[in-house]
């Protein structure tokens, strides 16, 4: 499933090119589309939105009711509610310290300079509920904004007859003050300009799928966004000295979030290539994301096998990967190789 390319012959730049144009194409005709969506929703409103709605996700876009949220919350297995409030703990404790703070500071010649940090009046929150949900989502960009003081959070997900109760749940954990089944680029158009009972907000922050991506590109300059992240992507550089494993399984972590998620090795070993592509395989058979797994590895997924070190780094900055990974015998030595 994982196709191994030994450097030597510049094979592995001409895959990594080729695979790149294939996403940027993809991007391009995502972004035609998004900008369709964006388009309506901003003329047409919730009527709009609805309609992308019903035709996308099965059903008109809706508020989730706060008994529902409390339910959810009441009916998440103790272990699993445990394991979000630990969680949401250890977020919160690390956002207060990070927080940015107001300073000033007077010169000798009298003049008061300084800098005013204040908190956003209404953030929109995405959190993905299409063919996966992440209950993590939900805590690592919500529990920062309740951190900064933010005065109205409003998450948006796509709409379902049975909403998985795990995100519901961190949705109450974290202090959500409306949850909203929407989902896709117009739910991104109506936090961006307001649909009817969906309010716009300042900034949109979350992952989403890449049409969840070229909607927050597009609404950027409107609205403020955190970052353009999916479809997402993993490169590991690795030597002799990793586990396959392990690192197997951190490719598919990423690999069965989308189909156009990449998965990269980069290692100097070519038995560590071959035991990774063969666990790729094998865990790969038990995940119930397969057909999406086999998907990404075979059209954005590859073992590059090189002749050192610092070739590897090469490779990784070309790439520039939204989540590398060293797995080497001394990763902090090659931490200056990183540029991108």
């Amino acid at each position: 499933m994982l196709r191994i390319i030994v450097s030597g012959n510049g094979e592995e730049y001409a895959y990594l090119r080729e695979m790149k144009r294939r996403a940027e194409k993809i991007g391009v005709e995502i972004s035609a589309r998004v900008g369709d969506i964006i388009k309506d929703v901003y003329e047409n409103g919730i009527a709009a939105v609805n309609r992308y709605s019903e035709m996308l996700d099965g059903g008109p876009a809706s508020e989730v009711p706060g008994e529902e949220i409390k339910k959810a919350y009441d009916s998440c297995p103790a272990d699993l509610r445990r394991a979000l409030e630990s969680a949401a703990e250890n977020i919160r404790a690390y956002q207060r310290k990070t927080l940015n703070k107001s300073w000033e500071w007077s010169p000798a010649s009298g003049v008061m300079l300084g800098q005013r940090v204040t908190p956003l009046e209404r953030v929109g929150v995405y959190v993905p509920g299409g063919t996966a949900a992440y209950p993590s989502s939900v805590l690592m960009n919500v529990i920062p904004a309740k951190v900064a003081g933010v005065g109205e959070i409003i998450m948006v997900t796509p709409p379902k007859k049975d909403f998985n109760i795990a995100v519901l749940a961190a949705a109450k954990i974290a202090g959500v003050d409306r949850v909203i089944a929407a989902g896709g680029a117009q739910a991104i158009a109506a936090l961006a300009y307001g649909a009817g009972f969906i309010p716009a907000v300042d900034k949109i922050v979350g992952p989403g799928n890449a049409y969840v991506a070229a909607a927050k590109r597009l609404v950027f300059g409107k609205v403020d966004i955190d970052m353009v992240a999916g479809p997402s992507e993993i490169l590991v550089v690795a030597d002799k000295s990793a586990n396959p494993r392990f690192v197997a399984a951190d490719l598919l972590s990423q690999a069965e979030h989308d189909e156009l998620s990449g998965a990269i090795l980069v290692t100097t070993d070519i038995d560590l290539a071959k035991a990774v592509a063969r666990q790729v395989e094998e865990q790969a058979e038990r995940l119930p994301r397969r057909e999406i797994v086999e998907k990404s590895v075979k059209n954005f997924g590859a073992a590059l096998v090189v002749k050192s070190i610092r070739e590897a780094f090469e490779l990784a900055n070309f790439i520039a990967p939204e989540h590398l990974e060293i797995l080497t015998e001394d990763p902090e030595e090659h931490l200056g190789l990183v540029k991108n």
